[in-house]
């Protein structure tokens, strides 16, 4: 009996004893710990070390700093950033046609210099022949905004309803109220009511500062065509320049070739799909437009597809003119309200169902990234973030998927 208690007595020790497990900060060796001590020992009298997260306060601040810095920078720089985003886009896009030349012995100059002139004639063709109905449509607008607007105020006048029962009551009881509660002594000071007068509308001022917006928009415009012109003259100068200062090892260069030609390719299909889905809303609501029977519906349908670059903004503002012309043609709410709906209609469906699923298709990307990166690129450049936030989030995925670093932005931007 004497031999056998020290035995006890050394393993509580073992149990209670700290110095029996290891001192460590990693969960694998007090687990390793806690299997060397004898079975017969409960293992809920071991204590094991706590495990702290270490997070880097100086580098999550200077990480911060550093993106506000930069939101910041391209808030600043727009007039810059925007066309030179649109014309590498642009020559990402219109690259394959020039290539295609190539093979013919055709001289990468001339083919640049005719791809540039076709895609240009074409546009300038498009908007020579419709511009008897768009001029139609302009000369009509100011007409139509005051046939909605005397139609919207005789429909007020014609259902006042209870609403306006129920503020005559309230201005009363408040007329009431003020009169016997006023003291008849004490005469109130009446307030001085102070009138700004406007300045007075002058012509030439109007004129010159829209002359002025608009030299600053046809400006930016040759600039871009500056700038794709120049990119398709370059070939693929650019791209071996990358592909060299990427870094010396063989490696390297294989990864910038790899993320090149995922963009390349990203940028090629959404601009494709996004010139089919545009076309799809042009056509479609051509056709719904000749069924209802709307003047000018070659010009609404190709306005209409224009628009529909521009994601959300540009549905609504389509529908929303293309109401007031029907109501001005037909003085009929019903028949407005028809042809309002079906532009948002036509619009929705191609543009949330059939652009948003091939989106992810083309480019791997979930519903919720394509619509917070609309929300943002749009709150920063307005309607040119707009357009141009899918292009700018598909080569972050196309980056982020190929360099180590960046792969948790690639798992929150994936499908």
């Amino acid at each position: 009996m004497g031999t056998k208690e020290p035995a006890k007595d050394a393993v509580g020790l073992r149990a209670v004893n700290p110095v029996a497990v290891p001192a460590s900060t990693g969960m694998a060796d007090s687990a390793r710990a806690v299997g060397q001590l004898d079975a017969t020992v409960d293992a809920s009298l071991v204590t094991l070390p706590a495990v702290r997260m270490q997070v880097n306060a100086r580098g999550l601040a200077l990480g911060i700093l550093a993106a506000l810095a930069t939101v910041f920078a391209l808030s600043w720089a727009q007039s810059f950033v925007i066309p030179l985003l649109l014309g590498i886009v642009i020559s990402y896009t219109v690259n394959p046609l020039v290539t295609w030349l190539e093979p013919v012995k055709v001289p990468r100059v001339v083919g640049t210099v005719i791809v540039m002139a076709s895609i240009i004639g074409a546009l300038i063709f498009g908007t020579y022949s419709l511009r008897g109905q768009m001029q139609t449509i302009v000369a009509q607008l100011p007409e139509a905004a005051a046939t909605f607007a005397t139609g919207l105020a005789r429909m007020r006048i014609g259902e006042l309803g209870n609403l306006q029962t129920m503020q005559n009551a309230a201005a009363e009881v408040e007329r009431a109220t003020t009169q016997v509660t006023a003291e008849p002594v004490a005469r109130r000071q009446r307030a001085t009511h102070v009138i700004v007068d406007q300045p007075a509308f002058k012509l030439d001022n109007f004129l010159w500062k829209n002359s002025m917006g608009a030299l600053g928009v046809i400006g930016q415009g040759a600039m871009v065509v500056f700038l794709v012109f120049f990119l398709l003259l370059g070939g693929g100068t650019f791209r071996r320049k990358l592909v060299r200062l990427s870094g010396p090892s063989l490696s390297k260069r294989r990864i910038a070739v790899r993320i090149l030609d995922d963009i390349n390719d990203s940028i090629q299909k959404y601009m494709l799909m996004l010139l089919t889905t545009n076309l799809s809303v042009a056509l479609l609501t051509w056709a719904a437009f000749r069924w209802i029977g709307l003047e000018n519906a070659g010009a609404w349908a190709a306005a209409a597809g224009v628009l529909h670059i521009v994601p959300y903004l540009g549905p609504g503002v389509t529908a929303v003119a293309t109401g007031m012309a029907a109501f001005m043609q037909f003085h009929s709410l019903p028949i407005a309200l028809l042809v309002a709906g079906s532009s948002l209609a036509i619009a929705t469906l191609v543009g949330t169902f059939a652009t948003t699923w091939m989106t992810g298709r083309i480019a791997h990307l979930n519903s919720a990234a394509v619509f917070i990166s609309l929300l943002f690129w749009g709150w920063l450049w307005g309607v040119w973030g707009m357009l141009l936030s899918i292009p700018i989030i598909v080569i972050l995925k196309v980056v982020s998927q190929h360099v180590e670093q960046l792969h948790p932005m690639a798992e929150l931007l994936g499908d």
